[in-house]
Parts: C-alpha cells; sequence; structure tokens
C-alpha cells in the first residue's frame, strides 16, 4: 500500500463528462478556478467520456490507466476529478494510481476549510469535512487494519486501530454539533433583535464570483475581502445600509453558490445562510457578461430551496455591465415594481438606481404614518414598542401620539385584544396602503 502524502499541490484533474452535459468547456474552465482557489498547481488535464459510469473507478479501467501514466510522467503529487466519487471509487483510484485522489466534493471541502475565518464557520467546516471523511475510513489504509495490544506499551482491549478512529471521529462529530448549535443558538439571538428592530433585512446571493463582495463594498464602503477567486469569502458579513428613501436597512453577504455542492456543506452552513432565508429581500447577483449566466441562475435557485429560502421576493441584479457592454437601468414588471437593475458594482455605474429600487421595494412594504391611542389602549402600545414599531412618541391626557415605521409585516399580526385597539390598527395600516 502507498504512503498517504500529508501536503500535495502538483495535481492533475480528470474531467469526466457525458453527451448532452451541457458546455463542458465551461465546466473545465470552473473546476480549474476551484482548483486554483485551493492553490494547486495543475500539470495536466484528462478529459474523460462517462456515458456508463464504472463502479470500481467512475472513469473506465483504460482512462484510469492512462491517468497514471500521465500521474508518473508528471510527477503529480495527487489527481483531482471534476465529480462525486464513492468511497469506494476513490481508494480503488488511489489504489490504481499510487497518489492521493480527491473527487469535486473533498476539493470544496478543502476550499472552505482555508476561507473559514470566524468561529461558526471553522466549526462548520470541519464537521461538514469530518462527516466526508467518516465515509471513507473503512479500509483505506493497512496501518488502519493493524490490531492494538501485544506489544510492551501498546497493549490495550484488542480494538482496531480503523475501530479506533472511527469512534474518536464520531466523538469529535458529535462535540463539535452541540458547539455548533450553541453558536448558532447565539447567532439566531442576534438575528431576532435584528428583527424586533423591524429594519427590512437584504441579502446578497448569487454563484460565486459574481461579485457579492464587491457590491456589498459599494453599498456599505466596507471591507469584505473581494478578489478574482471562487469563495473569496465564507463567513456572513451584515453591515448598515442606508440612503435609501424607506430609510435604512441590513445588508447581508453570503458564500456564493456553485453547482454540485456537497450535501453536507449545505447541511452544515445552513445556519450560515439563514441569512438568505430569514431575509425580506433577496438580491440575486449575475455576472451580466456571462454567457451561462440564466443557467447559473437556476443552480442558486436550487440551493435557495434546499435551504428553504425559495419563497423569499427577489431582486435580480445584473453585474459587471462594464464588461458586458451594456447599460445601466431598471427593468419592471407589467406593474411597474422593478424586476432587475443592471449596473456594475466596480465602476459604481448604476447604484444609485439600484438603491432608488430597493427603496421602492421595501418602501412599499412598510407601514409609515402617525398614529393616535388613547390612555386606555396601553396593550397595543406595548406590543408596538415591543416590535419596535414606533419611532417617536409623546403623551399628554388624551393619550399618545405616535411615530410609526415598521414592516406591514409586522403591524399586521399585532392585536391589542380590543375591538377597539383592532379597529385602530387596521386604520393604520389602510392609511399606510
Amino acid at each position: 500500500m502507498f504512503d498517504r502524502q500529508k501536503k500535495g499541490d502538483r495535481a492533475v484533474l480528470v474531467l469526466p463528462h457525458s453527451r448532452g452535459e451541457g458546455d463542458t468547456a465551461r465546466r473545465a474552465e470552473e473546476f480549474a478556478e476551484l482548483v486554483k482557489s485551493a492553490g494547486a498547481e495543475v500539470l495536466g488535464v484528462i478529459s474523460a467520456r462517462v456515458e456508463d459510469p464504472n463502479p470500481r473507478y467512475y472513469i473506465g479501467t483504460g482512462k484510469a490507466d492512462e491517468v497514471a501514466e500521465a500521474a508518473r510522467a508528471l510527477e503529480a503529487d495527487l489527481v483531482l476529478v471534476d465529480h462525486v466519487l464513492t468511497p469506494v471509487q476513490e481508494r480503488n483510484l488511489e489504489k490504481h494510481l499510487g497518489i492521493r485522489v480527491v473527487d469535486r466534493a473533498g476539493l470544496i471541502l478543502d476550499i472552505f476549510a482555508q476561507r473559514a475565518r470566524s468561529h461558526e464557520g471553522k466549526l462548520e467546516v470541519e464537521l461538514a469535512q469530518l462527516k466526508h471523511l467518516a465515509t471513507r475510513l473503512v479500509r483505506g489504509w493497512t496501518h488502519l487494519d493493524t490490531q492494538r495490544g501485544g506489544a510492551i506499551g501498546n497493549r490495550g482491549p484488542g480494538e482496531t486501530q480503523l475501530e479506533t478512529d472511527r469512534r474518536l471521529l464520531g466523538e469529535r462529530v458529535k462535540m463539535l454539533t452541540k458547539r455548533l448549535e450553541k453558536v448558532q443558538t447565539q447567532r439566531g439571538q442576534q438575528r431576532r433583535a435584528r428583527l424586533r428592530n423591524t429594519v427590512p433585512r437584504v441579502a446578497l446571493v448569487g454563484y460565486t464570483n459574481a461579485g457579492k463582495s464587491t457590491l456589498f463594498n459599494a453599498l456599505t464602503t466596507g471591507d469584505v475581502y473581494a478578489a478574482d477567486l471562487l469563495f473569496a469569502t465564507l463567513d456572513p458579513t451584515v453591515r448598515k445600509l442606508e440612503g435609501l428613501s424607506c430609510g435604512p436597512a441590513v445588508l447581508a453577504d453570503t458564500v456564493g453558490f456553485i453547482r454540485e455542492l456537497p450535501h453536507d456543506l449545505v447541511a452544515a452552513f445552513r445556519a450560515t445562510l439563514a441569512e438568505a432565508r430569514d431575509a425580506d429581500l433577496l438580491l440575486h447577483i449575475s455576472d451580466a457578461a456571462d454567457g451561462e449566466r440564466d443557467r447559473l441562475h437556476r443552480v442558486v435557485d436550487k440551493v435557495l430551496e434546499e435551504i428553504d429560502a425559495g419563497d423569499v421576493p427577489q431582486l435580480h441584479v445584473m453585474n459587471k455591465i462594464d464588461l458586458a457592454g451594456a447599460e445601466p437601468r431598471i427593468e419592471r414588471d407589467g406593474a411597474g415594481k422593478p424586476v432587475r437593475v443592471w449596473l456594475s458594482a466596480a465602476t459604481g455605474v448604476g447604484l444609485d438606481l439600484l438603491r432608488q429600487a430597493l427603496g421602492e421595494l421595501l418602501g412599499g412594504e412598510r407601514v409609515q404614518s402617525a398614529l393616535q391611542l388613547p390612555l386606555s389602549a396601553g396593550r397595543l402600545h406595548a406590543r408596538l414598542k415591543a416590535a419596535g414599531a414606533i419611532t417617536g412618541e409623546t403623551v399628554d391626557e388624551h393619550g399618545w401620539q405616535l411615530r410609526i415605521d415598521a414592516p406591514r409585516s409586522v403591524i399586521a399580526p399585532i392585536s391589542g385584544g380590543d375591538p377597539t385597539e383592532t379597529q385602530l390598527l387596521r386604520q393604520l395600516l389602510a392609511v399606510a396602503e
């Protein structure tokens, strides 16, 4: 059995594809970008036509021999496969090639591990990595089959190293899950505090490298890392967005999406992606210069469905118009509602149009009005205050004179439990329409 090297960054890429799979050149380019983001050097690329996957290697036996010969000739450290392999296929390929094999899921997990900066992000990545590794701890290495015990200083209960590693991995997964639940509870409390403040919440979503972080910085004068790399940012960042006609809002930047995102990673990052799920509006960012933007748009929508954010309203933002040769503009539906904004986050052209569209969409969902409550409506006053809907108030012998500014979704469910108070709320909502 060969020795696994702990570090290797000289790679041969294997690009499986089948008939009718779409733009194979685009897939190859994207995978090369993933490899670049991981920090590996590409020594060679081998294309593999796969119509009927080989259960042993996924690719055919002849193609596996070709990859082995290329890896030896180029002195590669590892082989990266642009497809999700089963644990058996990965182990068989490693035995056949004599070097490490990493599939698409493992590569993305490695990139996420490099990018994670926050405590929560690191926990989520490690948990996803361990779950991925757990399926691969099946007689993959000869030293794991060695029975403990027997030698002096190494006596034990007769547990194999493989069983020990499985047990320790399971314990680590349980510990990380508990720690992550605690962090997620804390993040949930912070999120609920923002909900109580009734400030509209907007989240940036889109295919990775569409320019979300650049747009985030341009709108908020933030300092989120932005680079021409896949998954340049991983941890969610939240900033206040000002200068809108509807008043301030909260803007969240989230991790970029990609096709065939590992299931364990989507599951682990549900907390991080909750910024998108809990938003009042999603800014779906697309690269206007990308000929595949419609397909990538569908990929993002699919992931949004997986995290239960498919029903959140969207405003489509066509970014990078400076590269596409397009003009800044707002596209509207038949009712005059903004549905798409064309802009360039890098040059700033069209940002004023995006702010205008946001003001229209968020302002139309807000109740901004004066409300006079009698002193007898104390319970309704308390509920409005608890919801953060009151931005100003005075009181005299006749009652409260309130200034209300809150989303309609916050105001509508409030009830003082009294017919008079219910009528006052109905009047407030009617005036705001």
